[in-house]
């Protein structure tokens, strides 16, 4: 007996019959493959920053984006390094050893044991490591996929965030919100301050500085200090991406910005920022000097002076006269670092693996703070600068490294005058000033990373004879009228 069922029905091995003549025919179309922008997890991290930071993951934006670029690095045939990344290698080996000595009590601390410490230990080490990929994802960019100029305007998108943020710090200081992260803390990891505050997005901080209640922005960033070093970064990057690069209307809605940032960074009372600005412009105009760019170092002087001008008749000059002679905080930093150096005087290889609470404050002996002294209490060693932090962390051999390669790296491109070398080296030195009153472990330290990454492209591009983006000729003393920085001539040997 015939089976006449196996005649028209499909074996899973068998194509499915031609369709008859004139009967409709149906295509399946393939489903289209989600192709991702070059270079997608560094402008994830930069352009959409706000965004997790709303949600509370601001303090590990680069850590976790680490983890996909650390996927396309090993994709490479091979990796190139920056000048001088040996030292910074042995910097973070350094620091991973530190955590031998966690248990560790230094002169003048509380006692910690290794569940005490490990939770900072490994945060820190999350932030070293992931500022290390970002270093070499950006440095092996290649130009034709994502041109430096790019990444320099995905750093102004979020200095544009960081100003906006500065300025709703201000208008709304009391804004803060649970994030869906603190939501999802478990409760031991709930019950740890330090944590929450980098869950909890809020936009400013309430801080009796020159009175009651002062308001000091921070967002999209963890503190105040934090987005007046960051914010310093960010700003220069602006100028050379939206202002320096720019024409038309760009370029003067980029001055606007910039001019506008002078009212949040003097409300911030950030006396650091305000001096790490001032070296900045310094630093440029002398550099301008000397290379023999009179219209430019014009164009810079002449707005450097000008807003000083504002600030000293505005209420602007009355907030810097205050700030200026409110230095309560001297006294703090004066003796949490002179107990960093008695720290790194005892344990000079590896320091502490990371930093400690004091016994007492310098007012006073008593661990806690009193009604009538309620800036008594416990301190933390390394809180008050990078270089502090990592002397006490990770002794005077890893301070050596750390160091080390931050002034190697601004010896290194001191002669790269173009937009973007000299704007890289301007933030590097002041990076360098900043390290005595900052932590930069946290985002700020990626940021660097990528100016550092920036500077070495930048090198590459000029010995491989590539021009320069197109840049305004007054650069160079010309007319005004875009032209290219290096030809391929110039480069030549």
């Amino acid at each position: 007996m015939s089976d006449t069922s196996s005649s028209t029905s499909l074996r899973p091995t068998e194509e499915p019959p031609s369709p008859a003549w004139g009967a409709p025919k149906y295509r399946i179309k393939r489903a289209a493959r989600l192709s991702l922008p070059a270079a997608w997890p560094l402008m994830a991290a930069l352009v959409l920053f706000p965004l997790w930071w709303v949600v509370g993951l601001g303090s590990f934006v680069f850590p976790i984006f680490a983890i996909p670029m650390a996927l396309q690095l090993m994709k490479k045939p091979y990796i190139r390094t920056p000048p001088w990344f040996f030292l910074w290698g042995m910097f973070v080996v350094w620091s991973l050893l530190g955590g031998l000595m966690l248990n560790m009590t230094a002169p003048g601390t509380l006692a910690q044991t290794y569940a005490q410490g490990i939770d900072g230990y490994i945060l820190r080490s999350l932030q070293y490591l992931a500022a290390t990929v970002v270093l070499l994802y950006v440095s092996n960019l290649r130009e034709e996929d994502v041109p430096r100029l790019k990444v320099v305007r995905w750093l102004g998108v979020l200095f544009i965030v960081t100003l906006i943020g500065g300025f709703v710090g201000l208008a709304m200081p009391s804004l803060e919100w649970k994030s869906p992260v603190e939501m999802l803390l478990p409760g031991p990891l709930a019950a740890r301050r330090g944590l929450v505050s980098m869950v909890h997005p809020q936009v400013a901080q309430i801080q009796d500085v020159i009175g009651a209640g002062n308001a000091r922005p921070n967002a999209p960033f963890e503190f105040t200090n934090a987005w007046g070093n960051n914010l310093s970064i960010l700003i220069i990057w602006f100028a050379v991406g939206y202002v320096i690069y720019a024409v038309g209307r760009k370029r003067w809605l980029g001055v606007l910005a910039i001019v506008a940032a002078v009212v949040p960074v003097i409300y911030s009372l950030n006396r650091g920022l305000w001096l790490g600005l001032v070296i900045a412009c310094v630093y440029v105009v002398v550099r301008l000097a000397i290379a023999g760019k009179p219209w430019l170092l014009a164009v810079v002087g002449g707005a450097a002076v000008a807003g000083l001008i504002v600030v000293s008749v505005s209420p602007l000059g009355a907030v810097v006269e205050g700030r200026a002679a409110a230095g309560h905080s001297d006294q703090v930093r004066s003796s949490l670092a002179q107990l960093a150096v008695d720290g790194a005087k005892a344990s000079p290889i590896l320091g502490y693996g990371g930093t400690r609470e004091t016994v007492g404050s310098d007012e006073s002996i008593a661990i806690g703070s009193t009604e009538d002294c309620p800036r008594c209490g416990n301190r933390t060693i390394g809180s008050t600068g990078h270089v502090w932090n990592v002397m006490f962390s990770q002794g005077l051999v890893g301070l050596f490294f750390f160091v080390g390669f931050f002034v190697a790296c601004a010896w290194r491109y001191r002669k790269d005058i173009t937009p973007i070398g000299l704007a890289g080296q301007t933030i590097v030195i002041v990076q360098l000033f900043y390290m005595f009153f900052y932590v930069g472990i946290s985002s700020t330290l990626s940021l660097v990373m990528i100016t550092i990454a920036l500077l070495y492209r930048n090198e590459q591009a000029r010995d491989a004879g590539l021009p320069d983006p197109a840049i305004p000729a007054a650069f160079n003393n010309g007319p005004a009228r875009l032209q290219p920085r290096w030809s391929h001539a110039q480069a030549a040997p």
